[in-house]
């Protein structure tokens, strides 16, 4: 195993990118996005009570999404196939991030991820045919607390202008008309 899981902090409270430790050889990689006591050491008590993924063509755009409580979780995403374009944008009341979005490539050959902390709204956009974007998640999805933002309303500039977008996603409020319940701590 190469070097040690790193910790990058971003400009969203509690948001971070994880570089895991890996090893690659004649047979492939080999890389732990998750390890619970490099979290701890980091101050981050991460516990995944479910896991799931997405595979996306390339062009599709997913989010702003997020769970509302008391159903609301922390999650850490990865990409395991391909390459996507990882946005969030912080919704909670009282953060010096508030309403403030963050960008990052998550790419499956450099198997970094990004642990989201809960009211951190996520959106993802897939650059390569098959993207397969990887979720643990602190608590189960309760579809009756999906919420989110709409994808063109925070004032980022996508690498598509007309992406593949679901009608659920088209149809999220602008984040000038959501009232977060979510609170910085």
């Amino acid at each position: 195993m190469n070097a040690a899981m790193r910790f990058i902090r971003t400009s969203i409270p509690g948001c971070v990118e994880v570089q895991p430790a890996s090893s690659d050889d004649e047979r492939g990689t080999f890389a732990k996005p998750f390890h619970a006591p490099s979290f701890l050491s980091q101050g981050i008590d991460f516990v995944p009570a479910e896991s799931f993924f997405t595979t996306s063509r390339r062009g599709v755009l997913r989010g702003f999404h997020l769970q509302l409580p008391p159903h609301s979780h922390d999650k850490l995403v990865y990409c395991v196939v391909g390459a996507v374009w990882d946005v969030v944008v912080d919704l909670r009341v009282g953060s010096p991030a508030a309403g403030m979005p963050f960008c990052i490539e998550l790419d499956a050959a450099r198997s970094n991820a990004l642990f989201i902390p809960a009211g951190v709204a996520h959106a993802f956009y897939s650059r390569t045919e098959g993207a397969v974007l990887s979720y643990l998640v602190s608590s189960p999805h309760q579809p009756a607390s999906d919420a989110g933002i709409r994808w063109d309303s925070v004032g980022i500039t996508w690498p598509d202008e007309h992406p593949l977008i679901s009608a659920r996603d088209r149809a999220l409020p602008a984040i000038s008309e959501f009232r977060s319940p979510f609170v910085f701590r």
